[in-house]
């Protein structure tokens, strides 16, 4: 046969219908459209705020498709056709510059997502991602609506208990700071509030914790650590004050505790899937020596120190 311009015409539509019978045809035809068991309807105001994801493009940078090998934000729940019954067209995407979306909803409460979308720098100062401040606050809240309910069902039993804790959490801080402060040690699991820092104070895990001071927690705790970074004329109840922390019982547990799994209801979001145990050690321990001027780094009881620490004597 020769390769003559009619044979690579009909090759090539031969091979472009067959791609589109395997890709597009056929999954059509035989996926399963049953909704899952967390799928709802959307509301007309969460319907609104999807059209305003799409006109933004923002499902160029953020996907919606949780896979088995993924860990990061969010990956609880593995994504499964039914999930996606209600949406035309169908929002994967393919690019993750940012975090899968796809269990969004109550992952943080409403005043995160509003600083967020003002200037994403203030509550991920290494983001990327562009400000929508100019959309305006009433288009910003149908954003805000929309992402709450990536999840569906799921996402409605995460917003219940956002809700629920930021009540508390108001009243809480309302009361006061010693009072706010003694609250938020309480939900501290006991054991957690026993236990020192294990890392010994050095100037490298100072140099370390304050590179990821740097990375995450600035932008709400600001630079010297009194909780008046860019976020919080956003966030209520505002972000902890550390320097309100000396004598107040704080230890290297309490501070690991509450960096690893976050406080529900308000601002401040777990980090259990991003930074490494050492890493939460290091930066509480900066938190601890630079803001509230009390550590219990290296302290009794101690264990056996780990191979690479530094010998104090």
């Amino acid at each position: 046969m020769k390769m003559t311009p009619r044979v690579v015409l009909i090759g090539s539509v031969a091979i472009l219908t067959t791609i589109v019978l395997i890709m597009i045809v056929t999954p059509y035809f035989t996926v399963d459209r049953t909704p899952s068991e967390i799928f709802r309807s959307r509301s007309e105001i969460e319907a609104a705020g999807r059209e305003l994801y799409i006109a933004n493009g923002c499902v160029y940078c953020h996907s919606q498709s949780i896979r088995t090998i993924d860990w990061g934000h969010g990956a609880e729940r593995i994504a499964q056709a039914g999930d996606y019954v209600g949406d035309h067209p169908i929002l994967l995407g393919s690019q993750r510059t940012g975090p899968d979306l796809s269990q969004e909803g109550g992952e943080h409460p409403d005043d995160w997502h509003l600083a967020h979308f003002m200037n994403p720098r203030f509550t991920r100062p290494l983001s990327i991602m562009p400000a929508f401040d100019y959309l305006g606050r009433k288009n910003i809240d149908l954003l805000i609506t929309y992402k709450q309910s990536l999840g569906f069902k799921e996402a409605d039993d995460r917003m219940t208990r956002q809700r629920e804790w930021k009540e508390k959490l108001i009243s809480a801080y309302e009361s006061g700071p010693v009072e706010n402060v003694a609250f938020l040690h309480a939900q501290v699991p006991e054991g957690w509030r026993n236990i020192p820092n294990p890392y010994p104070t050095s100037a490298a895990g100072l140099a370390r914790g304050h590179k990821i001071y740097q990375d995450f927690c600035i932008g709400c705790h600001g630079p010297v650590g009194d909780g008046m970074g860019p976020a919080q004329p956003f966030l209520y109840p505002p972000p902890l004050n550390f320097t309100l922390l000396k004598d107040r019982g704080v230890t290297g547990g309490i501070l690991y505790y509450q960096i690893m799994n976050g406080i529900a209801g308000s601002a401040m979001p777990y980090f259990k899937k991003e930074l490494e145990s050492e890493k939460i050690w290091d930066v509480g321990n900066f938190v601890a020596v630079y803001f509230i001027n009390q550590s219990d780094a290296n302290t009794p009881p101690r264990g056996i120190d780990a191979a690479y620490e530094p010998i104090v004597p």
